[in-house]
């Protein structure tokens, strides 16, 4: 509808992930980094992480079109509640290989044997994992157990775990021990910044023939960065959004009350989630399963009042809730921090290996 308006080739901001708009951030060619680094290591895990939105699937849809030209065989496993009896079928099954009826010694036989027959032909077989978060840990443990296909000590399948932040926790419970020593590297998917939201918007509108009409008025790119958090899903839904506005009101510049509108409008519906909603139910979360919080499942409402804790308990328990979040936002700060500084550390080693480089020349 808007892209006839504006005369458009296609709509700019679809919901559904499509590698040709692929934004190379900072945060998401670093991610694209990694993952050309696990193939060319050919071993071990690579995972992913990142918030509901951040582009985890559009990242593998990059990478995929980049395999098109590569002698790998890849195969790819979006997950939901995987049983570990039926992770093997399922992995066989996006091999292309038999599954149905067959145990798990079967199972692993057959796909050690399309292993070394990929590796004869000099091709290597690449395992991406969607929506790892799902995965119950006795899964991603079934997972494990192919990287034990070698052949003069090269793993013949690798392994990609794309996940939210949750999987981490996964990754780090009792038992997952192996698991973690077989990861090569892991980075977690930040959303965008300021800066990188209007470049993401205005790098969507010129792959669909854009010719600035509509154009943006000063203060618009900052408002949507507020609104949405820099998370890409987000920004497609506010932006598809606006247009549609725009287009509806004949408008050929999207004003600051154009875009008040649609932020009203989206805050009144039930499929847009502006930025914090995860963290807060989280926090409802946490509070639900706190022994000072009772639910009141399962019991009638004198047995809720008989448990039903005092003004003091709660306002202590809700102060707790409060100390975890401040706790975690430290944590995050912390984090970025120790990146900062392993980054520069890394260009002070390189600093004085030049130096050395060039005393030895003297």
């Amino acid at each position: 509808m808007y892209d006839d308006f504006y005369k458009l080739d296609g709509k700019p901001f679809q919901l559904t992930p499509d590698h040709k708009f692929f934004f190379n951030s900072k945060g998401h060619n670093r991610a694209m980094a990694y993952l050309r680094y696990g193939l060319e290591q050919g071993e071990g895990f690579i995972v992913i992480t990142g918030g509901i939105g951040t582009g985890k699937t559009t990242l593998v849809r990059n990478l995929f079109d980049e395999l098109s030209s590569m002698n790998v065989m890849a195969a790819q496993l979006v997950t939901t509640q995987v049983d570990p009896d039926d992770m093997l079928r399922m992995v066989c099954a996006s091999f292309g290989l038999a599954h149905e009826g067959l145990n798990k010694a079967t199972l692993l036989h057959n796909l050690e044997a399309i292993a070394r027959a990929r590796h004869a032909e000099g091709k290597q077989m690449l395992l991406v994992v969607d929506e790892a978060q799902n995965l119950p840990p006795r899964s991603v443990e079934e997972l494990r157990m192919l990287s034990n296909f070698q052949v003069n000590n090269k793993a013949l399948v690798q392994t990609f775990l794309l996940g939210q932040e949750e999987f981490k926790r996964t990754l780090q419970s009792p038992g997952m021990e192996q698991v973690r020593q077989r990861i090569i590297a892991s980075y977690h998917l930040d959303p965008l910044s300021a800066e990188e939201t209007e470049k993401y918007i205005l790098h969507r509108l010129q792959l669909v023939g854009w010719k600035e009409d509509p154009t943006f008025a000063e203060g618009v790119f900052p408002m949507i960065f507020e609104f949405t958090g820099g998370v890409p899903r987000r920004i497609n839904a506010m932006c598809d959004r606006m247009m549609l506005y725009g287009c509806l009101e004949e408008l050929h510049t999207l004003e600051k009350d154009a875009v008040l509108s649609v932020m009203q409008e989206l805050e009144q519906e039930v499929s847009f989630d502006p930025p914090g909603t995860e963290e807060a139910e989280q926090s409802q979360q946490l509070a639900s399963v706190s022994p000072l919080h009772p639910t009141g499942g399962g019991v009638n409402g004198n047995q809720a009042a008989a448990t039903q804790p005092s003004p003091q308990t709660l306002a202590h328990a809700d102060e707790l809730v409060y100390r975890i979040q401040d706790l975690e936002k430290e944590i995050s700060s912390l984090k970025k921090t120790l990146r900062n500084e392993q980054k520069l550390l890394r260009k002070a080693i390189l600093l004085q290996m030049d130096l050395d480089e060039y005393e030895d020349l003297d």
